[in-house]
């Protein structure tokens, strides 16, 4: 009976996590990459014309950028300053919630050739000059450098950079590194299809193409969510997201913990229940196939054809 509560506990905290949120695929299918602020708003990125687009939770558009270069969106957990960064133009831009311009900040008068930017508030900014091969510290409000440091270091496939608690952090497509301010090197993990990081309180995030990693220095990079389906996954505070098959999908965080929670009691119980975890995944595969009756009969059936086994 055990075994049975647990799987219906799965199956039905499964069912109620995802959502499937009623979206034109039109403007999913291009999409070279989403995010997600914490109002329910997405933001969809298309490399095919370099353009931005953000829309509502229903899919209704509220504003729209066109670039005549690549930009790099840092973020949008803001959604009242986003930052942009083009390594092809060297600049920075911010633009409003409505996707107006705030200000630009041009680096090719003042430095060599910066790499990346990242933007630590509405003043300061954090660049990697890749012909001075040093880390600047600059205050962009009033255009003066606070810091320098020798960082001596080329990184093929740069994807992203942050800068938190005197700790500097590179994300590449293969791996993401950890240094000191003195260029001291921390931490270093592989890494598959990096993208950007996100920085949640003391936690650094690292989203990939279809999961989402969480940097702790105990334990080095933990997964807390991951799709091998989806073609792009993001979070907010609430909720994951990610298109899979030109569709969005919403995943509730706390939905999430909750089936985490009830689950693990079990698992350490019982680590010799091995099959649980074949029907658990079986269970999954089939909730988005067919109906919830077919699939609960399916897993009744499948837990009598493994208790005639005596586990």
């Amino acid at each position: 009976m055990k075994l049975l509560n647990l799987l219906l506990i799965l199956f039905f905290c499964s069912l109620s996590a995802q959502k499937s949120i009623p979206f034109d695929t039109l403007k999913l299918k291009e999409a070279k990459d989403m995010l997600a602020d914490d109002y329910g708003n997405l933001y969809i990125y298309k490399n095919k014309d370099f353009s931005f687009t953000k829309y509502d939770s229903l899919g209704k558009q509220l504003g729209k950028m066109m670039f005549t270069v690549p930009f790099k969106v840092q973020s949008v957990q803001n959604p009242l300053s986003i930052a942009f960064f083009s390594e092809n133009a060297q600049e920075m831009k911010f633009v409003d919630q409505n996707l107006n311009d705030i200000q630009k900040v041009d680096f090719k008068q003042k430095f060599g050739f910066i790499r990346m930017a990242y933007a630590e508030d509405l003043q300061q900014l954090w660049l990697l000059d890749d012909s001075m091969k040093r880390l600047i510290q600059y205050n962009f409000r009033n255009e003066t450098t606070i810091n320098s440091y020798p960082f001596d270091a080329s990184f093929d496939d740069l994807m992203d950079l942050l800068v938190f608690e005197n700790k500097v952090y590179i994300l590449t497509r293969k791996n993401i590194r950890v240094y000191s301010l003195k260029f001291e090197k921390i931490f270093e993990a592989p890494i598959e299809n990096g993208k950007r990081f996100r920085r949640e309180n003391e936690f650094i995030l690292v989203i990939t193409n279809n999961s989402i990693l969480k940097y702790v220095p105990e334990k080095g990079m933990v997964k807390i969510f991951e799709d091998p389906d989806a073609q792009i996954v993001d979070k907010n505070t609430l909720s994951y997201f990610e298109i899979k098959a030109n569709n969005l999908y919403l995943y509730n965080l706390e939905k999430s913990k909750e089936t985490k929670l009830q689950t693990e009691p079990e698992q350490k119980q019982k680590t010799t229940e091995k099959p649980v975890d074949i029907i658990e995944e079986k269970s999954k595969e089939g909730s988005s196939e067919q109906p919830a009756g077919e699939n609960l009969q399916k897993l009744i059936n499948e837990i009598s054809e493994v208790q005639k086994f005596g586990i």
